[in-house]
Parts: structure tokens; C-alpha cells; sequence
């Protein structure tokens, strides 16, 4: 198996751009473990209803957030690859976009806490995570290290910061501190991780007094986003309504329940953001040599998230009821259940990560919008049906259902985007690797 993963990664120069992306898988894995480990203890401490508050009200708050990005991360590190002279008023404009988009997210948000019916804790829990994406705008520079190939500078303050805070959770726990102590820890890891990135943009020569807001770039940045804005809307709802959704069908309780097992099977997410984003400059760059390299390298893409898709599934399968019991307890049974449903869903969304980037390098973000409302779509509408019914079970259900459609079936509805649901088929049916099998033999 280690041989065809790196059969199909290393082929057409990805080796360059892998050892970028170490960086960011090495962060990614550590942020896991301690996930598996205080992030578990802090889910056993609250228990199954004060950590659903606390998963609601994030999932409340992620419903917003795409209008503090805007879209804009892979639309900045397009503009800086092609233009490096002009990076001030790149990540200037691009910073100050998302801050008025946080504005208006906290203006959502004051409004959704006056009209609602949750209690205070939630509310005040809800605005203080809404607060964090003015800290966030500053993840432009992010943007500027994925364009340089330089990933150690985003992973070098997160890991420091992941320490930290991991650090200040133990200490809550062993002193029995309330909820909203870990919420400020939230707060804290978001805090760090953006001032290390300044300080590291600094060291390498660079400063943000010089960031300069242009109306002319702002207005050509979102011409070229709104797209990918309105795709991050949808991805926000489907992604997350379905925690909303179980508060106001069933309990807090039952999001806890639901959201510990989405949290392990959500976990390893990373993986396909992480490769993809680290290889779209090489996507990018065959596109420019010639039209068979860039379609060779992008099945090379597809073939590679489905064994690592598969990869995370099957042992998930295997240990989950055991998993389970061993990191969350008996109060979390229900977990078990729900994390062998929705761990499926993670092949699909690892090639739907993958095609978003096609959807960038072609131009053809109004399809991904098309593509992903469908899956926001079957979401709601199977959440409405199946949570009632079927209750955490039915919303984990609702959601494969979603992530396949969104990015499997809807890409064949339209003609231009049909060549990516064959390459996505040949993947899943591992047609490339068993015809090299059959050249070799």
C-alpha cells in the first residue's frame, strides 16, 4: 500500500512540493494526537451536554465565518504567484476585505443572539467565538507562506500555541474551571497562532505598515470570489447546520453525543486540505507546460485521496466501538454508532477538496457553487426528515448522503465539469492503479 501511495504522489515532480507540505502534515498529525488525548479529556470533563453547548455554539459561529474569509486564501495565493511585486497591496486589501466581512458577521450574530431562545452561557459563548474572526483576518500571511513553498512558518507559532494551550485545558480540568475558561482557550490558540505568523512575516523582511488597500484590487479580488464566498456559505450550512439543526429537534446532550464522534471523524480532514493546497502551485504550473501533465497530475490528485480516504475509514470501522468506550466513556455511547456512518463521508469529501482546486485553475468556481448547494440542499432536507425520525443517526446519515452528492454526483450534471466525475469514478474504482498492474505484468 506505502508503495502505490508514493507511486502516485511522487510522479510528475510532486516530491518538491511534498516536503513543503511535512511541514503541515506534521502539525496537523500533532494537533490530532492531542486532540485523541486532552482534547478527549476535555469532552469527558464537561460531558455530553455542556460539551454540546460548546460544539453548538461553534457550529452556530461557523455558519457565519465564510464571510470573514471571503473566499479569498487560495484567490491570494494565485494573485501572489503570479504577481510578487505587487504583495502589499495583495494581502492589504485582502486583510481589510476581512475585516468588514467580520463586522458583518458580528452584526449577524448580535442579532441571531437577541432573537433566539438559547440561554445566556450559549449567547455569551456564541459572540466570543464571533469575535475571534477579527483575529483570523490576519491569516493572510498564511496565504503568502503557502505561495512561497515556506510552511514552517505557519506550523512553527501553531505548534507552540497547541502546547500552550493544551497546557491551560489540563490545568482547567485538575481545577475544576467552567465552561467558558476553555472557551477563552479558544480565544487564546487563534490569538498566538496570528501573532507568531506576524512576528515570522517580520523576521523574513517583510512588514504589514506597508500594506496598502486598493478599491481597484479589492474590486477585482472579489469579482474573482464571490464564487468561493458563496461556495463557503454553503459549505458553512451543510458542513454545520447539522449540529444546529439536532439543538432544535432535540437536545444539547444529543449535539455532544453527535459532535464527539464528528470531531474523530472530521479529524482527519486535514489531510486532503493540507496535500491539495500544498499542490495546486504544481497543478498550477503544469497547466502552463502542457494540458497532458496537468490532467496526468490531476488524476495522480484523485487516485491519491481515495487510498488515503480509505485508509482512514477502514480502521475507524474496525476500532470505533472500542474507540469510543476507551477515550469518551459510557456517556458517550451513542457516538460509536454515529462515527461508523459518518466516517464515510470523509472519501467524499477528500475528493471533493481535490476538485474544488480543479474548479480554481479552471475558472469554474460558479459550478462548485452549483455542486455544493445541491449537497446543502439534500442536507437540510434529509436532516429535516431524518433527525426527527432517526435522531443523531439520521443526521450522519444526512450527511454522506450530502458529501456524496456534492462531490460525486453533481460535477456529471454539467458539461464542463463531467471530465472530473470520470477521473473521480476511475479513482474510486482504482482503474489507474489496475491498469499500470496490468502493464507491469
Amino acid at each position: 500500500m506505502i508503495q502505490k501511495i508514493k507511486s502516485v504522489v511522487l510522479q510528475g515532480g510532486f516530491l518538491r512540493y511534498l516536503k513543503n507540505t511535512s511541514w503541515l502534515m506534521g502539525e496537523k498529525v500533532a494537533r490530532m494526537l492531542v486532540a485523541l488525548t486532552v482534547g478527549v479529556w476535555v469532552a469527558r470533563y464537561l460531558g455530553p451536554n455542556q460539551f454540546g453547548i460548546l460544539s453548538y455554539a461553534q457550529s452556530f459561529v461557523g455558519l457565519f465565518t465564510a464571510f470573514s474569509t471571503l473566499g479569498l486564501n487560495d484567490i491570494i495565493i494565485r494573485e501572489l504567484i503570479k504577481n510578487k511585486q505587487d504583495k502589499n497591496s495583495i494581502l492589504g486589501t485582502s486583510f481589510w476585505l476581512q475585516i468588514m466581512g467580520s463586522c458583518f458577521i458580528m452584526l449577524c450574530l448580535l442579532i441571531a443572539v437577541f432573537i433566539n431562545k438559547n440561554d445566556e452561557l450559549t449567547n455569551k459563548i456564541i459572540l466570543i467565538l464571533g469575535g475571534v474572526t477579527f483575529i483570523n483576518s490576519f491569516g493572510v500571511i498564511s496565504s503568502y507562506f503557502y505561495s512561497n513553498v515556506t510552511s514552517k512558518n505557519i506550523v512553527i507559532p501553531s505548534f507552540i500555541g497547541l502546547l500552550l494551550s493544551a497546557a491551560f485545558k489540563i490545568f482547567f480540568i485538575l481545577n475544576n474551571y467552567s465552561l467558558i475558561y476553555f472557551v477563552y482557550v479558544l480565544v487564546f490558540d487563534v490569538f498566538f497562532l496570528m501573532m507568531g505568523q506576524v512576528y515570522l512575516y517580520y523576521q523574513q523582511g517583510n512588514t504589514i505598515v506597508t500594506w496598502s488597500f486598493s478599491w481597484d484590487k479589492a474590486k477585482n479580488l472579489l469579482l474573482d470570489a464571490w464564487p468561493l464566498i458563496l461556495s463557503a456559505i454553503v459549505i458553512s450550512i451543510y458542513m454545520k447546520i447539522d449540529q444546529v439543526m439536532i439543538k432544535e429537534f432535540l437536545n444539547a446532550e444529543a449535539v455532544g453525543q453527535y459532535s464527539a464522534a464528528v470531531r474523530l471523524s472530521e479529524a482527519w480532514y486535514f489531510i486532503p486540505m493540507i496535500i491539495c493546497s500544498s499542490l495546486f502551485p504544481a497543478i498550477l504550473n503544469a497547466k502552463k507546460v502542457n494540458e497532458q501533465l496537468y490532467l496526468s497530475r490531476l488524476q495522480n490528485l484523485f487516485n491519491l485521496m481515495v487510498v488515503l480516504g480509505l485508509v482512514v475509514v477502514v480502521p475507524v470501522l474496525l476500532l470505533s466501538d472500542w474507540g469510543i468506550a476507551l477515550l469518551y466513556g459510557k456517556a458517550y455511547e451513542l457516538s460509536a454508532a454515529v462515527i461508523k456512518i459518518h466516517i464515510w463521508a470523509g472519501v467524499f469529501v477528500f475528493l471533493g477538496v481535490a476538485n474544488q482546486k480543479w474548479f480554481i485553475s479552471e475558472n469554474l468556481q460558479k459550478y462548485n457553487i452549483l455542486c455544493l448547494a445541491l449537497g446543502m440542499l439534500t442536507n437540510v432536507l434529509l436532516n429535516i426528515v431524518f433527525i426527527p425520525k432517526y435522531g443523531v443517526l439520521g443526521a450522519a446519515y444526512a450527511t454522506l448522503l450530502a458529501q456524496a452528492i456534492a462531490s460525486l454526483v453533481a460535477p456529471v450534471l454539467f458539461k464542463k465539469t463531467r471530465v472530473t466525475f470520470y477521473m473521480m469514478v476511475k479513482a474510486l474504482f482504482f482503474i489507474p492503479l489496475i491498469k499500470k498492474s496490468i502493464k507491469r505484468s
